[in-house]
Parts: structure tokens; C-alpha cells; sequence
């Protein structure tokens, strides 16, 4: 079936399942996930704070001092160091390992940029995820309200709402969405194997990609690793730096590291001018 059909199709299996649950729910179709409780006794057990220990050490302490604060007061940001970065992608991989990710979407490219005329020429990487707007343009568009902002600011996306319209992901000005075309590694080959049947545990729910069903035929986007933050982990591209460009934490936290960060005076967002007001911000 090409991608156009199976799109088609499962476009009109979300419109009947919305139409049906408008009907039996008295008018919401949204059964959004509300954010967890923390269980204090499931978080990763730390090791005392040692003056020269890794910064993610330090980050995952704040992390879950965070954690224990109500979901409103935290202000989730995420900070990249493009001094940092050497362009190795262990941050996009390590993305599309954790998350699950099929052929096609990507949470966490890294854009290259060429600087300079030869024979003085260098590179610049840019990662670029999510940006989890204050403002995001793709959450008014949406037809059925499958996406929205969590009170931490993680934009997030109901797959069970969504009908693959991808309204959101035109209105994206970072290009930051992708679409679940149905596709995986293994087609055109005599059997599936076995990365293509792993469920994804995005939002904190195993997703199996079979059929038509969801998260097939929606729209996906970088969720922050969600499923690890309420877990009390840091995000699976922060983890796998090998530069220690990433940082991730509670910029509502005066003594996070995080807030140090943009506290900097060479840090920048990407299309400020837009209004957006992005959660992750740069160093440059």
C-alpha cells in the first residue's frame, strides 16, 4: 500500500473514531495524559554531591529536586552549547534508539552549517529539536486539540486524538515535526525484524507500531524524553554527548544549572522575532 493510500485511509478511520467518541463523550475527544505523581522511591539513587563530579550527575539531582515541586512550578528548558558540539549525531541516534523512531522521523536532527570562504572554511553543528514554545503555532491550529502544553511547558501530542491532518506541522516555523508514514527498516524484506516490532515508550505507554493504529499515521515530535523525566532520568540525547553540549533542567530553579546558562550573555533562540519564546536556548 504506498503512502499516500495507507495516509488517506487511516485519515478517515481517526475522523470516524473522533466522530464517535464526540457522540458517546458529550463533545471531548481529548483524553489528554495528565502528569504523573512522583514516587519518590523509583528514582536512580545518587551519590553525595563531590565538587569536580559530572555535570550530569549535577543535572540529575536537579532534575529530581524538581520533580519534587508541583508540575506548574517547574519550567523545563533545555540548553545546547554550539561550541561544544562536534557534530557526531550520538544525540539523534541515541533519539531514534530510545524513542523507537521509524524510517523518517526524527526528533533530533543536527543541522551542518559551512562558515567562511576557502581556504579559511569551518563548520558549525546546530542540534535541533523540539523547541517547546511558550507560544507554540502548532497548538491552536490543531482541529482536535491533540496537541498541547503540558504546566511544565513540554508540548506534547495525544496520539489517540490525533487524525493526521499535520496542520501542526506546517505551522511549525523550526520544522520540528515529523509524520508516521507506516513505514519500517525491515520492509521489502522476508521478515520484520525484530527493532521494527519494539514498542516506543513515548508518553509512558508502549506504543506498537501494527496496522493503521496510532502512533501510525501521527504526527510525532521530541517530547524531552518525557517518559524518563517522570522516571527521574535526564533525556536520552543529554545522556549520550559525548561533548557535554547538552543540558537539560528546571530554569525556575535560581541554583540549577540551567539558569546559570541563560543567564549568559552570548546565549540566543532560534527566530525570536517570531514571538514563539522557544525552551531551548544557545550558546554561542
Amino acid at each position: 500500500m504506498s503512502a499516500t493510500a495507507l495516509n488517506r485511509r487511516t485519515l478517515l478511520q481517526r475522523l470516524a473514531q473522533f466522530a464517535a467518541l464526540l457522540f458517546v463523550g458529550g463533545g471531548s475527544a481529548v483524553r489528554a495524559k495528565e502528569p504523573s505523581q512522583l514516587d519518590e522511591s523509583s528514582l536512580p539513587q545518587l551519590p553525595p554531591p563531590q565538587p569536580d563530579e559530572d555535570v550530569l550527575i549535577r543535572m540529575m539531582r536537579e532534575l529530581q529536586r524538581a520533580l519534587k515541586k508541583p508540575v506548574h512550578e517547574r519550567r523545563w528548558v533545555m540548553v545546547i552549547d554550539l561550541r561544544k558540539c562536534v557534530g557526531c549525531h550520538a544525540c539523534t541516534i541515541a533519539c531514534i534508539a530510545e524513542n523507537k523512531l521509524p524510517p523518517g522521523v526524527v526528533y533530533r536532527p543536527v543541522i551542518e552549517e559551512e562558515i567562511g570562504e576557502y581556504p579559511h572554511v569551518t563548520r558549525r553543528f546546530l542540534p535541533r529539536p523540539c523547541l517547546h514554545c511558550d507560544h507554540p503555532p502548532c497548538v491552536p491550529v490543531c482541529p482536535v486539540h491533540a496537541t498541547w502544553k503540558r504546566p511544565d511547558g513540554i508540548v506534547v501530542i495525544d496520539y489517540d486524538a490525533c487524525i493526521g491532518c499535520r496542520y501542526c506541522i506546517t505551522a511549525c516555523p523550526y520544522g520540528a515535526r515529523s509524520f508516521d508514514w507506516g513505514e519500517h527498516y525491515s520492509d521489502g524484506t522476508p521478515r520484520r525484524a525484530e527493532y521494527d516490532q519494539s514498542p516506543s515508550p513515548e508518553y509512558g505507554r508502549q506504543w506498537e507500531r501494527k496496522g493503521t493504529r496510532s502512533p501510525i499515521g501521527n504526527a510525532r515530535k521530541c517530547h524531552f524524553c518525557l517518559h524518563r523525566i517522570e522516571k527521574g532520568m535526564l533525556p536520552q540525547c543529554v545522556t549520550s554527548c559525548i561533548g557535554r553540549a547538552t543540558f537539560f533542567g528546571d530554569a525556575n530553579d535560581p541554583d540549577s544549572l540551567v539558569s546559570e546558562l541563560i543567564a549568559k550573555p552570548n546565549v540566543m533562540r532560534l527566530k525570536e522575532e517570531l514571538g514563539t519564546e522557544p525552551r531551548v536556548y544557545y550558546l554561542v
